[in-house]
């Protein structure tokens, strides 16, 4: 996502139902320490350029990587985690070059946005790169269901130009998500503290539609990586009770598993309570007589809670791949070594196609 979480309010921003301003509440008070924390520009400042640097290093090492693996089924699985790494640096990169500034000039967005372009574009770049991640675990897990499930239902892996080929889909169906309310259904409106633009939780039709689809989605995304990489890990454990096989690891298939779990379990914490909230907020306004245009001041807090959680998922996603690689984990566990394939564990097998994965296994 995005720094979406300093600023003071412009009061001129406020009273705008026909504008993204109408939904910013300019008299939610503040005490001193909440104020010197929340606008703060050194703050979110030091947490972009954090999340930036970590990105920029995992990518780093992922194109490392990449050089020196002659195996289809990992690089495929590299160019997925490229695009993850890529989407959470762009995201950090786009949102901190509108919002940062802002904590610094301190402009009034009435008066600079007119036509609310800048706040369009901040909310479409909250969106695209919220939910971009989402979608990628959720195909990096269903990617790697198929490949420990079903070892033998396809003769090659994924190639790096088709894996490439999902992740522009990805992105592509994200864009296309994040410019429904530039096309008309629902809207981005200036947010508390009046520093960054998103969806609004107002309860009128587009957005109370826009909002469920946004925060659905995203549990949908969520839920299918968690079955995945559970089924997968459950095959990968079962694997490694087999009497006969218990020495036919492969420390790929593991590798990848641990890093996928650990980014499913990032995503989970730190998304699920924003999407859970949006649906309650939309829902719970539901009743609300027609007409209203202001957020609650409580309500406009909690969405800043959450978005800096939300936050935290672009800057730890790098950490992932970065502590969790074979070369890390074999110095904390030494005993893991390079075995042959999973595909060993299939003792009924044509000869030949035995002999391709063999030789698949032995360059990894």
């Amino acid at each position: 996502m995005g720094l979406g979480n300093m600023g003071s309010p412009n009061g001129s921003a406020a009273g705008r139902p026909d504008t993204c301003f109408g939904a910013f509440n300019a008299s939610v008070s503040l005490n001193e320490t909440q104020r010197k924390t929340i606008a703060s520009p050194w703050f979110s400042t030091a947490f972009g350029l954090i999340g930036l640097f970590s990105n920029l290093f995992a990518l780093c090492v992922l194109l490392s990587s990449s050089r020196k693996l002659s195996s289809r089924a990992r690089s495929s699985f590299l160019v997925f985690l490229c695009g993850l790494v890529v989407t959470d640096f762009m995201g950090l990169l786009v949102t901190a070059s509108v919002i940062i500034p802002y904590h610094f000039i301190k402009f009034d967005w009435a008066e600079v946005d007119t036509g609310c372009h800048l706040c369009n574009f901040l909310g479409f770049s909250m969106v695209f790169f919220g939910q971009c991640p989402l979608l990628l675990g959720a195909t990096m897990a269903g990617e790697r269901f198929f490949g420990i499930n079903h070892p033998f239902s396809r003769s090659t892996s994924i190639s790096k130009r088709r894996a490439w080929s999902i992740v522009g889909l990805v992105w592509g169906f994200a864009c296309i998500l994040g410019l429904l309310p530039v096309l008309g259904l629902g809207r981005y409106t200036l947010q508390y503290p009046g520093s960054w633009c998103f969806l609004t939780l107002l309860p009128d039709t587009g957005n109370v539609v826009f909002c469920l689809l946004f925060a659905l989605l995203g549990i949908f995304s969520v839920l299918l990586s968690f079955i995945f990489n559970t089924v997968s890990v459950v095959t990968l454990c079962r694997v490694y009770h087999d009497r006969e096989s218990v020495q036919r690891r492969r420390d790929s298939e593991v590798e990848m598993m641990v890093q996928l779990v650990g980014i499913m379990i990032i995503a989970t914490i730190c998304w699920m309570p924003l999407l859970i909230f949006i649906i309650q907020t939309v829902l719970q306004q539901l009743p609300a007589p027609e007409g209203v245009q202001t957020l609650p001041a409580n309500t406009q807090k909690m969405m800043l809670i959450y978005i800096r959680m939300v936050t935290w998922n672009q800057i730890l996603d790098p950490w992932v791949y970065i502590l969790f690689r074979r070369a890390v984990l074999q110095r904390v566990y030494p005993s893991l070594r390079s075995r042959p394939s999973i595909v060993s564990l299939y003792p009924v097998l044509n000869p030949s196609l035995r002999r391709k994965f063999t030789q698949e296994s032995v360059l990894q």
